[in-house]
């Protein structure tokens, strides 16, 4: 029997690479897409699996480009994570974030209807798409009103609305998750928590000075371990209804300023906090907290990972980078 194809767009990234190096441990054929003058930024996240692998350089803005890396692969399931995936760069380049995220989803699927597959497609939503969520809202439920506050919260409400409409007109098998924050190795700097942890980790190998930079300490967000996302999104592709959108989250909230301490508790000495203007987003959100009853009960998915040993895995990768 003929092994299971998966190919995930935008292998070389945080969540790609991690959902790599899992479908590789169960025997699947991973094939995967990256875009050439991002590898050598990204490269390291697959170079213990990357002779596994089977990857393309594609432009998926580009149909043809699509098309070329569908017609050789023929996958069984693709997962499509590719994406400007950073809220804030979303402010400084919108038209960026927002043609590109739409774009390659709208390709993907016009490829598959062109050559008439039939894979399953799972989008990799956000909980961003919730926006300005009221109190009486918490937790946010998958029906509640989507009311973006960003330039790349607007691109996955586009996202998951196209994958919703493509399911409803042409039968496409979208596979809809919105995934609230997820943290762990193999994570950029300019998320909060590897840019906590990188900063104090310099500062203890006596490469800056003695001080960390940080925005907003206040924000309340609803933390998943990377392990235990990859998990519910493996499990997402053989459970979920098509064209329905599922929360993933642990269901519960933690400040901002929680991360701080704990990254700062791993220094002997005192490190001065100071907050950087640029690293404030135009519009935030106060508190982002989700119900994830509707994807549980669905996958019997739960998170097994801590928070606090979420933030011990970050940080040991980041003293051993």
């Amino acid at each position: 029997m003929s092994k299971v194809k998966v190919l995930i767009t935008g292998i070389t990234g945080f969540v790609g690479s991690h959902l790599a190096e899992s479908y590789l441990k169960d025997g699947y054929e991973v094939y995967g897409t990256y875009m050439y003058h991002h590898l050598d930024d990204e490269l390291e996240r697959i170079v213990d699996i990357q002779k596994d692998l089977i990857l393309y350089d594609c432009d998926l803005t580009d149909r043809n480009s699509v098309y070329r890396v569908v017609t050789e692969v023929k996958p069984d399931i693709i997962h499509h994570l590719a994406a400007q995936s950073f809220v804030k760069a979303s402010w400084d380049n919108p038209e960026f974030t927002i043609t590109n995220n739409i774009l390659s989803e709208l390709n993907i699927f016009e490829v598959c209807r062109q050559l008439e597959l039939d894979p399953i497609i799972h989008i990799a939503g956000s909980s961003e798409e919730y926006g300005k969520i009221k109190s009486e809202e918490l937790p946010v439920k998958e029906d509640n009103p989507l009311r973006p506050m960003s330039p790349y919260a607007v691109s996955k409400v586009g996202q998951d609305m196209l994958a919703q409409q493509y399911y409803l007109s042409y039968g496409l098998r979208t596979v809809i998750t919105r995934a609230f924050n997820h943290e762990g190795p193999r994570r950029g700097r300019s998320f909060v928590t590897s840019s906590f942890a990188s900063q104090v980790v310099d500062i203890l190998k006596c490469r800056t000075e003695s001080r960390i930079m940080v925005g907003n300490l206040e924000a309340q967000r609803d933390y998943t371990d990377i392990d235990d996302m990859v998990r519910a999104y493996r499990l997402a592709v053989i459970h979920c209804k098509y064209g329905e959108p599922y929360n993933i989250c642990s269901g519960k909230t933690h400040k901002i300023q929680e991360i701080l301490d704990y990254f700062l508790s791993k220094s002997p000495s005192k490190i001065k906090v100071v907050q950087d203007q640029s690293r404030m987003r135009p519009s935030d959100l106060p508190v982002l907290l989700g119900d994830s009853t509707k994807f549980r009960k669905i996958t019997k998915w739960k998170p097994e990972v801590s928070f606090e040993k979420m933030l011990d895995k970050i940080f040991k990768y980041w003293v051993l980078k």
